[in-house]
């Protein structure tokens, strides 16, 4: 069996198709589409017409090139940036008007739960109790549990690009006092949650998005073109030293160090303030940098539970939809 699934976060549009004999999804083959969504919409703004168009344009894309590698039409969903605005109604119907996949948002709790099935599978039940750290654009997510499910899951409006854009807006390198700004909020979102995860006790604890992939590379993590299974730490202490050194910088001098693309320099340092804090408040001196997270999750979820699973995801989406939405009157994505 091949499937195949889209994620339309912040950045970008990513497409994963995979071999699902055996229970496990084999990637066979991957794209991406850089559509820098987080920075075309204002937090809590709606899309504009431009970006629809764009997406559209992109998740037509990668249901075609899906097609060609033999998989069904993808399992697709948008994360914080669509999810959180006015009109994601308008846009998901039109996404599907336009290119017919059925695009879904997903609550941010959901997120976070199959995010953790993601890191249980890569990691294994040898990790034991497990804490997971997930920093995505527009929020940033937390889930602890011992089975394959978390116990607990938590969303919070604290993504890397949120943060940003509230905090540092045009100053690059932003002053002192708006970092301290942005780590009190941080913290003061964070504490219950931290509590929690203290008193649970995670045996291990990861971290899974590409903000935490490259946080990692640039405290000393292998690059990616080691591959998968080299192991990868980001301790707690290194993370504290990249913080200051990347206050220190403009963004333009952020994405030459290592590990730091372009296209996500500007947020780094408020993705380092983040996960820095949230290490601090719950205790975690050090995680593992997982590369399996949210899409592998869906696929995962998927496999194990069933077509049925994902029915039901979009039929949600469908009820929670506005009567009759007007569709944006933008192009047909070419062919």
């Amino acid at each position: 069996m091949r499937i195949s699934v889209v994620d339309v976060g912040s950045k970008t549009v990513r497409l994963v198709v995979a071999d699902a004999d055996g229970g496990v999804p084999l990637p066979v083959h991957t794209a991406k589409w850089r559509l820098r969504l987080s920075e075309q919409v204002t937090p809590g703004g709606p899309v504009p017409e431009q970006a629809v168009e764009q997406l559209v344009h992109a998740v037509a894309e990668a249901s075609r090139t899906a097609s060609r590698w033999g998989a069904a039409g993808p399992l697709a969903f948008a994360t914080a940036v669509v999810r959180n605005a006015p009109n994601r109604h308008e846009v998901l119907h039109t996404v599907r008007a336009r290119t017919g996949v059925a695009l879904c948002t997903l609550p941010g709790e959901v997120e976070a739960e199959l995010t953790f099935l993601g890191a249980r599978r890569w990691m294994g039940w040898r990790s034991g109790p497990l804490a997971l750290l997930d920093i995505g654009g527009g929020s940033f997510e937390v889930a602890f549990g011992r089975g394959r499910l978390p116990d607990f899951v938590a969303s919070l409006p604290l993504g890397a690009g949120r943060l940003t854009h509230e905090f540092f807006g045009d100053e690059d390198p932003p002053a002192p006092e708006r970092v301290r700004a942005m780590r009190r909020k941080v913290r003061h979102q964070l504490r219950d949650v931290a509590a929690r995860i203290r008193w649970e006790g995670p045996r291990t604890a990861v971290a899974t998005s590409r903000t935490f992939q490259q946080l990692g590379r640039l405290c000393g993590a292998a690059p990616g073109r080691h591959g998968p299974f080299v192991d990868r730490q980001l301790h707690r202490a290194e993370l504290r030293e990249a913080i200051a050194r990347l206050a220190a910088l403009p963004v333009a001098e952020r994405a030459h160090l290592p590990g730091i693309s372009a296209p996500r320099a500007a947020q780094s340092l408020a993705g380092a303030v983040v996960g820095h804090t949230a290490m601090k408040l719950t205790g975690i001196k050090s995680v593992t940098v997982c590369p399996w997270a949210i899409r592998e999750g869906v696929l995962l979820r998927h496999i194990e539970d069933g077509p049925s699973w994902w029915a039901e995801i979009t039929r949600q989406n469908e009820e929670a939809a506005l009567p009759d939405p007007v569709p944006l009157r933008i192009a047909t994505a070419s062919s």
